[in-house]
């Protein structure tokens, strides 16, 4: 199909091309040979008179003109994606559709299966793709690439609707037979003890680190690790301490020989957010798949109460 001439399927492989910012890349992500990728790209360079990539170096980077087209290009892509993929009604017991969710280690580990067991219960037959952060939450989301973002309030985008999913609150967990096992866990002893931290595979940072940074508590991190779920293992057998999810320290301290302190300083509730793009806001799946994140966060938080 053409609009004023321009092949509209090029600016898929455009999109591609200024995501990845690779033609050999972007043909592998589009399932095609670099040469032909090579060839849409040389005649979208025609079209618009423009390189739009340049080599520089080993890397290829943007020109003027195509930084400020990619915006443009992707928010097309979107609505057209979004436009396809939005049925008149959505029957989760007869759809094969793929969900992608962004997520953390941490709510997969807490809400996940609150939620698959809730999917379960109504025979759905969709399928669920759980993406890791490696990108800041919201990039992807922006992209169109996932259908939901399940991410603290402080990451997710002003320019999408959001609700809120569920709260928490931080923990010190520590060794039941170490050095912090039997303490008073106030701020000296805090920050005097070793501790366990996470530390995000992306730019985002975490909430507790910019927290403890903006009350002027220093944590000496002697082990620094990629993933929430792996702090409590990574503190028994030790006299190390770690900051962590309430929620996530209730399921694991006590099979783990583990305890558990408040945090000695006053932080707000943890908010826990449900994103959702703001063309995908009719979809009839994306309301499925709301309704039953909604569902199972408010099962965990019964779980919870009763442990």
């Amino acid at each position: 199909m053409r609009f004023k001439k321009l092949d509209l399927n090029l600016l898929v492989a455009l999109d591609h091309m200024l995501e990845l910012r690779s033609v050999s890349a972007a043909a592998e992500k589009m399932f095609m040979s670099q040469s032909a990728m090579s060839n849409a790209l040389t005649r979208i360079r025609d079209y618009f008179d423009d390189p739009l990539l340049i080599q520089v170096g080993r890397k290829m980077e943007l020109t003027p003109r195509a930084e400020a087209m990619r915006p443009a290009i992707r928010d097309i892509l979107v609505r057209v994606e979004a436009t396809i993929d939005s049925q008149p009604e959505f029957r989760p017991r007869e759809s094969t559709r793929m969900f992608n969710i962004l997520l953390s280690d941490y709510s997969m580990r807490v809400l996940i299966p609150h939620v698959f067991a809730v999917a379960q219960e109504q025979n759905a037959t969709v399928r669920f793709n759980l993406v890791p952060q490696t990108d800041p939450p919201y990039s992807l989301l922006e992209r169109g690439e996932i259908d939901l973002l399940v991410s603290p309030e402080q990451f997710v985008s002003r320019d999408h609707p959001s609700s809120l999913l569920y709260q928490d609150e931080y923990l010190v967990i520590a060794c039941k037979n170490g050095r912090y096992g039997a303490v008073e866990m106030d701020i000296e002893t805090y920050e005097r003890a070793s501790h366990v931290v996470m530390m995000p595979p992306n730019s985002a940072g975490s909430v507790e680190s910019a927290l403890l940074e903006r009350a002027g508590i220093t944590r000496k991190a002697d082990v620094k690790t990629f993933s929430f779920s792996n702090l409590p293992y990574l503190v028994g057998g030790t006299d190390r301490i770690a900051t962590i999810h309430g929620r996530l320290a209730k399921l694991v301290a006590p099979k783990n020989g583990l305890v558990m302190y408040k945090l000695p300083i006053n932080f707000p509730p943890f908010n826990q957010m449900l994103q959702w793009h703001a063309y995908r806001e009719l979809d009839p799946g994306i309301q499925w798949l709301r309704s039953i994140f909604e569902v199972g966060a408010s099962r965990m938080s019964t779980h919870s109460s009763n442990q």
